[in-house]
């Protein structure tokens, strides 16, 4: 994926698709990269696991583990990948504005 032009204005993203500056994130934007990603709309649930990567990012610098994001959403694994087909890490990570998670392929 390439830089998003979005709302007049630049966002510089990796070779992966992830954000270079993740504090530039916003909510639009996040349903901007979902469209790329083929998520045509941003539900409740894909909004529970967004904000719970985005919370423990601004917290910790690290993305959460998987089991802290079924734990905190109240959600089943496979019910995420329902939500986000490229997963927790690529996917879901993507469109909450982090960077690369370290161990990501």
């Amino acid at each position: 994926m390439a830089n998003i032009e979005f709302n007049n204005k630049t966002y510089e993203m990796d070779g992966d698709g992830f954000m270079v500056h993740p504090e530039e994130w916003n909510k639009e934007l996040a349903a901007e990269i979902a469209k790329a990603d083929g998520i045509t709309e941003m539900t409740e649930n894909h909004w529970k696991v967004v904000d719970c990567i985005r919370a423990n990012y601004e917290e910790k610098g690290i993305a959460p583990m998987v089991r802290t994001i079924c734990k905190t959403a109240n959600l089943k694994l496979k019910d995420i990948y329902e939500l986000f087909p490229l997963g927790p890490a690529r996917g879901a990570c993507r469109v909450a504005g982090l960077p690369k998670p370290e161990g990501c392929v």
